[in-house]
């Protein structure tokens, strides 16, 4: 199983970033795909999840209304579109299916 982050950047607040992270090793439409980050000296926290349909998501309290997850479970791919971004954003953020991660993409809100 390998999954690959993508998308990350340096971004002014208020900008938007579009992440993707694309798997294989595994069918994708059989799993719950999420992501999650990891701001410096900070856990690990849920960001989003997307159920393996793609017909439900959940998201933490402090990204709702600003990002949206999504999934292409032909091309094994999901991702993140982060509009609105505040500096409070700036993580790593990687991608996760059950027992698994990526390695990360850096994601800075910074002006």
């Amino acid at each position: 199983v390998r999954l690959v982050e993508s998308g990350g950047g340096l971004v002014e607040p208020g900008g938007s970033l579009r992440l993707s992270c694309v798997g294989s090793g595994f069918t994708a439409s059989r799993f719950a795909m999420s992501w999650y980050r990891q701001a410096p000296g900070k856990g690990r926290e849920l960001v989003a999840a997307i159920r393996s349909t793609g017909t439900d998501a959940d998201y933490a309290d402090s990204v709702k209304g600003r990002f949206t997850i999504s999934r292409d479970n032909v091309k094994n791919t999901v991702y993140l579109q982060m509009n609105s971004l505040k500096p409070e954003d700036t993580a790593i953020y990687y991608c996760s299916i059950p027992n698994y991660w990526g390695q990360g993409t850096q994601v800075t809100v910074s002006s």
